[in-house]
C-alpha cells in the first residue's frame, strides 16, 4: 500500500513539474529565472457590461502558481463583464508565496519586476488575489528545501511565515491606499488531503488577522458535504446544464474537473513545456473563477 502512495506522490509531483517543464520531477531544479516560465504580465481592459449590481470602480490584481496561470484568461473575463474591473495578472507555474516575496536575495522563480510589492506600488490595486497549491515538494528554491514530506511541521511554519510577510509587503506597498487581499482556498489534494486543509486554514487565520478576506474556490470543485474529498467528476450545476460545453457528460449529469492523467489542475487540455492559460473551455477553471469574482464583487461593495 506504501508503494502506492509513493507513487501517487510521485505523480503529483511530477505534475507540478509539468507545468514548466515536463521531464523535470518533484525534485529537480527549476529552470534559470533569467527565463521564468510564465506568460508576461497581462493587463485585460477591454470594455464591460454593465455589471449585475453596483460596484465602485475597481483594480485587481491576480498572482499565484500553475493553478492560476490556467484560470487567470477565464478570471479576467468574469471580473471585467460582471465588475466592471481593470484586471492584471501575473502568475508564474512551479512558485510558492515566498517566491513573490521582495528582498530575499534568493533565487527565485519570479522576477523582480513582478514581485508582489513592485505591481502594488506600480498599480495601486483594490483588491490583490492570491491563488497557491503550496508548493510542497521543494521545487523552488525560496523554500530552502523544505517539504512537507520530510517536515511537515517545519513546512507548515515556514509557509505561516511567509504568508504573514507577504501580507506586510503588500500592505505596506499599497501605502494609504492598501489593497485587500483574498486568498484563494484550494480544492482537495488526492494524495495529502491534509496538507491542504491545513495550508487553506493557514489561509484564513492570516485573512482574519489582517483584515482581508478568503474565497473558498475548492469548494467548488468538491462534492456536497465532502470538502476534503478529491474527486474527478461531479454534478452539472443549472448553469453547465445550459452550456452544455460546460456539462462534459450530461447523460450521466456530470463534468469532469481533472484530466485522467492529472489531478491537480483543472484544465482539460494538457499542460505544456511552455505555460499558458488554459486554451479550452474547463468547468473546475470557470467555477474557481466564478466564486472568485463573487467574493471580489462582495469586498468591492463593502
Amino acid at each position: 500500500m506504501r508503494r502506492v502512495w509513493v507513487v501517487g506522490v510521485l505523480l503529483v509531483g511530477l505534475l507540478l513539474g509539468a507545468c514548466t517543464d515536463p521531464s523535470s520531477g518533484p525534485e529537480d531544479a527549476p529552470p534559470s529565472p533569467d527565463v521564468p516560465a510564465s506568460s508576461p504580465s497581462t493587463e485585460y481592459r477591454r470594455p464591460a457590461a454593465s455589471p449585475r449590481a453596483p460596484v465602485k470602480a475597481s483594480t485587481v490584481l491576480y498572482l499565484g502558481d500553475s493553478l492560476a496561470m490556467e484560470n487567470q484568461r477565464v478570471l479576467g473575463q468574469e471580473l471585467e463583464r460582471d465588475l466592471g474591473a481593470k484586471y492584471t495578472s501575473a502568475p508564474y507555474s512551479g512558485t510558492t508565496v515566498c517566491d513573490y516575496l521582495e528582498g530575499t536575495k534568493a533565487r527565485s522563480l519570479v522576477p523582480d519586476r513582478d514581485k508582489a510589492a513592485v505591481l502594488v506600488r506600480s498599480l495601486r490595486p483594490d483588491i490583490v488575489v492570491l491563488q497557491f497549491w503550496g508548493n510542497a515538494w521543494g521545487y523552488t528554491w525560496c523554500m530552502d528545501g523544505i517539504t512537507h514530506n520530510a517536515s511537515p511541521t517545519e513546512y507548515f511554519e515556514r509557509y505561516a511565515a511567509d504568508v504573514k510577510r507577504l501580507t506586510e509587503q503588500i500592505a505596506a506597498a499599497g501605502g494609504s491606499k492598501r489593497p485587500r487581499i483574498v486568498w484563494v482556498q484550494q480544492g482537495p489534494d488526492p494524495m495529502t488531503p491534509d496538507r491542504v486543509r491545513r495550508v487553506n486554514g493557514i489561509y484564513q487565520e492570516r485573512a482574519a488577522a489582517s483584515g482581508d478576506l478568503v474565497a473558498d474556490a475548492g469548494k467548488t470543485v468538491s462534492p456536497a458535504g465532502a470538502r476534503q474529498t478529491w474527486v474527478q467528476y461531479l454534478p452539472c450545476t443549472a448553469y453547465e446544464h445550459d452550456h452544455p460545453d460546460y456539462c462534459t457528460q450530461p447523460g450521466r449529469d456530470r463534468t469532469a474537473l481533472h484530466l485522467d492523467k492529472d489531478p491537480l489542475h483543472f484544465c482539460l487540455a494538457p499542460t505544456t513545456a511552455t505555460p499558458k492559460p488554459c486554451p479550452v473551455r474547463s468547468p473546475g477553471i470557470l467555477r474557481i473563477a466564478r466564486e472568485i469574482t463573487r467574493v471580489v464583487g462582495e469586498s468591492l461593495r463593502d
